[in-house]
């Protein structure tokens, strides 16, 4: 029998928010799943957006917390990321991979595919079958169109090096839900 969970902390750090929504819900206009991937970022973290200081581009990331920071990747996909840590500070957490829960359909429309492990499994698929764009930056997480409902019970988390950065790779900051099928890599 699990302990429940308490509730997410988004003035805590990037690395115990990104533990914490192991296993959260994370909605969209009711299209979603189960975050089982994360990626912790801070200010002081050299493969952080936030490490050069607040500009244009990353304004979003320094605060409040608890809203989402939407970049676009490799001029490609766009990202989600939650923002946490008091105003000022600069740290957010990537949301990597989700379980797919609810409008699979619709999903499936905007991912142009009907395998679901491949419907969220990356942070580019994630925005994609979630209709996330920049539109939604500086947006509240807690207010529609998201929804995030923290997890029931405690994840069982494990953790590991990041992915696809060229800074600070090794660090562990990289978190997934053990098991789980829908990661964008395994752990190793």
């Amino acid at each position: 029998m699990s302990a429940t969970s308490p509730p997410i902390d988004f003035s805590a750090s990037s690395v115990e928010v990104a533990r914490s929504l192991i296993g959260a819900t994370l909605l969209m206009d009711g299209v979603g799943g189960r975050i089982v991937e994360t990626e912790a970022y801070d200010h002081a973290d050299p493969a952080s957006h936030s490490f050069p200081g607040p500009n244009r581009r990353n304004r979003v990331m320094f605060g409040p917390p608890c809203r989402a920071y939407i970049y676009r990747s490799y001029g490609i996909h766009w990202c989600l990321n939650f923002v946490c840590r008091p105003d000022g500070h600069g740290a957010g957490v990537l949301i990597r991979a989700i379980e797919p829960l609810a409008g699979l359909d619709v999903m499936r429309a905007r991912r142009g595919l009907d395998d679901a492990r491949l419907l969220c499994s990356g942070p580019g698929r994630v925005c994609q079958a979630l209709g996330i764009t920049d539109k939604h930056s500086g947006k509240p997480i807690d207010a529609p169109p998201f929804q995030l409902i923290p997890p029931t019970e405690r994840a069982d988390v494990v953790a590991g090096p990041r992915i696809g950065i060229s800074k600070a790779k090794d660090i562990p900051w990289r978190f997934g839900l053990a098991g789980s099928r829908f990661l964008s890599r395994p752990f190793r």
